[in-house]
């Protein structure tokens, strides 16, 4: 039971996070540009810190070489596939209404349903390393609800219905979680462990490196490094206070 209020909890916190883009109201623009990329930066080391530290390890434990290859390799190309259907769908509503923003929630809403399954496994395998797990998942969610909410707004939304909405996608996340609890008896929880890996590698590689390699200005070029390697540096040393 002590695993399942770890999952329940750590799903219903991860949900409130989403509320974070109600922060967007007190910032100016221009702050919140600032912000923005130094958080991706931090939380792009974070991703990449939990899935080499914590979740690769403890998912491979259990199996073959082979097998934690392929479903590693599986949670990058789910991920990238569903980009891909999310882009071809965005570029076909251009010529037929399917408003972006409804895209957004989709795929964030997908996104937190895996991400719940994958990190309520590792608090099944071990709760050290779903707590770590979590965290660098948090530290993705922070300027993502941001990025989201500011998505939103662009879009034509209130602040106030932005921020319903967006707690209500961010509700699947717990589901994810309790899904996975529930059908851990028949479920290959390393796997999933390593799918959510992959999950992380891809969102860290694919989306969140190349926003922060896009600046060409040297001294904010070293800031956004330094949040990265903050977040790996972070990563690690949880990881070496845990198997201390």
């Amino acid at each position: 039971m002590a695993t399942l209020a770890w999952i329940v909890v750590g799903g219903l916190a991860m949900s409130a996070i989403a509320m974070v883009g109600g922060l967007t109201v007190l910032l100016r623009p221009a702050t919140l540009e600032r912000l923005l990329l130094p958080l991706v930066a931090l939380a792009a080391g974070t991703l990449l810190g939990g899935a080499f530290f914590h979740m690769v390890p403890e998912g491979s434990r259990a199996l073959s070489p082979l097998a934690a290859s392929v479903w590693l390799l599986a949670g990058f190309t789910a991920f990238l596939l569903l980009e891909q259907f999310l882009n071809w769908h965005h570029g076909h509503g251009e010529r037929r209404p399917a408003p972006m923003t409804y895209l957004v929630l989709a795929g964030d809403t997908l996104h937190n349903l895996l991400g719940g399954l994958a990190i309520a496994s590792t608090f099944m395998l071990d709760p050290r390393a779903g707590l770590v797990a979590w965290l660098a998942a948090a530290a993705h969610e922070v300027p993502q609800e941001l990025g989201d909410f500011a998505v939103l707004v662009h879009g034509g939304w209130t602040r106030r219905r932005a921020l319903l909405w967006n707690l209500a996608s961010a509700l699947s996340f717990p589901l994810g979680g309790l899904v996975a609890f529930a059908a851990s008896w028949h479920l290959e929880l390393s796997g999933l462990v390593l799918l959510g890996a992959g999950n992380f590698l891809y969102i860290a590689a694919s989306d969140l490196i190349p926003e922060i390699k896009a600046t060409s200005r040297l001294p904010w070029s070293l800031a956004h490094f330094a949040c990265f390697a903050a977040g790996l540096g972070g990563m690690l040393g949880l990881a070496l206070a845990v198997a201390a």
